[in-house]
C-alpha cells in the first residue's frame, strides 16, 4: 500500500515525494520484520568549551586542545560551546532558513533563478534511489560560499549566510589547525587550500514522514571533506556510530557540533576518525540544521605523511569523481575504502 500525507498547507511546499517515489513507496509493505529503524539510546557528545583557548594560563590551553584531539581520535564528534558564534545569529540564520524553505516548491526547485545560487544547489530525495533503504526523506540547498559572499546586504537571507559563514569558517580553521599541529602539519595548509569559494553551507529540512521507521532523513554516510560543523534544532534526530552501534546524539542548544570528514582521516592515516551517521525521520514533528563543509580546492593533493601509509595519494577531484561513480552505480557511497594502499 502506497501511504499518503493529510492535505495540509505544507502540501505545495513539500517536494513531491509521493510521486517520484511511488514504487519505492510501495514496497515499505514488503519490507521485512526487523529490518525498520529500531529506536536507539540517546547519548550526548563530549563537550569542549572553546573559551579556554583564550586563558591566561597556557595549560588551560593545552588541555583545551588535548580534549579536541581525544574527542576527534575517539568519538569523530564532538560539540563546541564558546565558539564565537552568537544566539542572535544563529537564531536570525534559523528564522531565514525557514523562511526560505516555506517558499512553494516550484519555486524553490528554480533556486538559480530567485536566489542566484549556482544551479544545482537545491536538492531533495535521493535521485539515484533503487529501493526503500536508500531514499532521504529531505531537501536542502547546498550553497558554495561563493555564491552569497559579497552580498553588502542586498538581500537579508544572503547577508544572514554570509555573516554565518564568515564566522563559522574561522571557527573551521581554528579547530582544523590544532588538529594539524597535533599530527606535526602546518596550519598554513587549510589557510591556504580550504578558501572560501571552495567551502560549503548546506541548510536541511526534513519534512514529517509518513513511514519513519523505514525511511531515512538522510542516509548513513560519512562527509567528503576535513571538518563538518553543523548547527540543528531541538527536534533531534541524528544518530552515529559508537563501538559498533547506533546512537542517538542528544541536542544541546548552546552547542555546535563538529565532526571529522573523510579527508581528515586520511590525512591523518586514521588518526582521526570519519564517522558513519544519519538522520532518522519523525512523522510529526520536521526538522532543521545548517551545516558548514571545510572542503580543499579541488587540485589539492591528500596524503599522510605517517609510515607506512594506510591511503594513497590523491586529490580531492579524484575522490569526488570515485563516490559520485559509486552513487550512481550502487545507490551509495563507498568513500575511503577505495583508496586503501
Amino acid at each position: 500500500m502506497v501511504h499518503t500525507l493529510n492535505q495540509s498547507a505544507n502540501v505545495a511546499m513539500d517536494p513531491p515525494f509521493h510521486e517520484a517515489y511511488k514504487a519505492l513507496l510501495g514496497e515499505t509493505a514488503a519490507v521485512p520484520r526487523g529490518s525498520e529503524v529500531v529506536t536507539v539510546e540517546e547519548w550526548e557528545l563530549p563537550v569542549v568549551d572553546l573559551r579556554r583557548l583564550k586563558a591566561v594560563a597556557a595549560v588551560e590551553v593545552e588541555e583545551c586542545k588535548k580534549d579536541i584531539i581525544k574527542a576527534s581520535k575517539e568519538w569523530g564528534f564532538f560539540q563546541v560551546l564558546n565558539h564565537g558564534i552568537s544566539n542572535q545569529l544563529l537564531a536570525k540564520m534559523r528564522a531565514k532558513q525557514m523562511e526560505l524553505f516555506k517558499q512553494p516548491f516550484e519555486r524553490k526547485s528554480k533556486e538559480d533563478q530567485f536566489l542566484n545560487f549556482s544551479a544545482g544547489s537545491y536538492r531533495w530525495g535521493t535521485p539515484s534511489a533503487t529501493s526503500i533503504t536508500q531514499l532521504s526523506w529531505s531537501e536542502a540547498f547546498h550553497v558554495s560560499l561563493s555564491d552569497i559572499l559579497g552580498s553588502n546586504g542586498s538581500d537579508e537571507l544572503r547577508s544572514t549566510m554570509e555573516e554565518f559563514a564568515g564566522k563559522v569558517s574561522r571557527l573551521a580553521q581554528k579547530l582544523a589547525a590544532i588538529l594539524g599541529e597535533n599530527l606535526g602539519r602546518s596550519a598554513k595548509f587549510f589557510v591556504e587550500n580550504c578558501v572560501p569559494s571552495t567551502c560549503y553551507l548546506r541548510m536541511n529540512r526534513y519534512p514529517p514522514c509518513p513511514v519513519p521507521g523505514q525511511i531515512f532523513g538522510l542516509m548513513p554516510h560519512t562527509d567528503s571533506d576535513f571538518l563538518t560543523i553543523l548547527h540543528q534544532d531541538q527536534v533531534g534526530g541524528l544518530e552515529l556510530v559508537k563501538d559498533g552501534k547506533w546512537v542517538a546524539v542528544k541536542p544541546n542548544p548552546d552547542a555546535l557540533i563538529v565532526n571529522i570528514g573523510d579527508l581528515f582521516q586520511a590525512w591523518s592515516n586514521d588518526v582521526y576518525k570519519s564517522v558513519e551517521h544519519r538522520v532518522v525521520t519523525n512523522s510529526k514533528v520536521e526538522r532543521y540544521s545548517i551545516a558548514y563543509f571545510l572542503c580543499p580546492w579541488s587540485e589539492t593533493v591528500i596524503k599522510s605523511k605517517c609510515e607506512p601509509g594506510v591511503y594513497r595519494r590523491f586529490s580531492f577531484r579524484e575522490f569526488r569523481n570515485q563516490v559520485q561513480e559509486d552513487v550512481r552505480k550502487h545507490g551509495h557511497k563507498i568513500g575511503l575504502p577505495r583508496f586503501v594502499l
